[in-house]
């Protein structure tokens, strides 16, 4: 397993190239435009540089993580010599599904079709393909090149050597995969996105203020940051997403967006992103020296 594609230059999509590509395999990473693809170099670039200036990598190494990833924006010209798919593209199911018809087409038969989703049916991803057993979940944590966990989920179909493969490849790249079946929100997200949620109805009912409630969590639980402002690193239009996704999976009320969470959303105040959520990010330093204590 020498050659790596990697849908979706994204947050997500680039720390887990830059993972692959550190560890010395060939990575395609594809997205439907340059633009994107540019800056996805150039947050992996950066990254790479801050790793040098802690001393963690060399300046050759960093140059050789770089040479080993190409750019493509057409799926079937990034796949086409891929032993693995890492799909990370926007937690859509619509769009994931479409994805996957198109690399069940385009990819060699014994290709492994994996998605970094984290929430959606595994089992509904491969139905759409013709080796169900072939297509398998390696959820990557935020941010991927710093953080150890990979969830792997098991499909219905997944088969044993499959599951094997990439519990085995997970450990190559220096993580530590933790095996899960398919059920909405996994494991990581089953427990953590109701306790976000449940963090964002305590401010809604005005219980307590935004950093008070994170204070609360990183004072008295020992959390490394607080559910909100973990919530804006996360995405909040993410944090929805996949709410939605247990909500609808499981038709439990608990798992119902809290509506101040709908109504941020639709307004467009994403977290870190957008440069504004329960926090402030429209300052550049300011977002600078956040997203630095996040990453240290």
């Amino acid at each position: 397993m020498k050659n790596i594609a990697i849908i979706g230059a994204g947050t997500m999509g680039n720390g887990i190239a830059h993972t692959f590509a550190q560890s010395g395999f060939k990575v395609n990473l594809i997205d439907i435009s340059e633009e994107s693809l540019n800056k996805g170099l150039t947050i992996i670039a950066k990254n790479l540089d801050r790793m040098v200036a802690k001393e963690a990598i060399t300046a050759n190494q960093k140059q050789d993580t770089l040479k080993n990833i190409s750019t493509f924006t057409s799926i079937s010209e990034g796949v086409k010599n891929a032993n693995l798919v890492v799909e990370a593209a926007t937690e859509n199911i619509d769009l994931k599904l479409n994805i996957f018809k198109q690399l069940d087409s385009a990819c060699s038969k014994d290709c492994i079709l994996a998605t970094n989703t984290s929430s959606i049916s595994i089992t509904q991803i491969a139905s759409v393909t013709s080796r169900p057993d072939k297509v398998i979940g390696m959820h990557f944590m935020n941010p991927v090149p710093i953080m150890l966990l990979v969830e792997i989920i098991r499909g219905y179909n997944t088969s044993n050597s499959v599951t094997k493969t990439i519990m085995d490849l997970s450990k190559t790249l220096g993580k530590i995969p933790v095996q899960v079946n398919d059920y909405p929100g996994f494991v990581a997200n089953r427990i953590l996105m109701p306790m976000i949620n449940e963090s964002i109805e305590t401010l809604y009912h005005g219980v307590a203020g935004v950093h008070e409630i994170d204070t609360v969590m990183t004072l008295g639980m020992a959390h490394p940051m607080g559910p909100l402002q973990l919530a804006d690193f996360i995405g909040l239009d993410v944090c929805l997403s996949i709410l939605r996704v247990m909500y609808d999976g499981f038709k439990n009320p608990k798992y119902a967006p809290c509506p101040l969470l709908v109504n941020m959303v639709n307004a467009g105040k994403l977290g870190i992103k957008s440069g504004e959520g329960f926090y402030d990010y429209s300052e550049s330093k300011k977002a600078d020296k956040i997203s630095k204590q996040l990453i240290k």
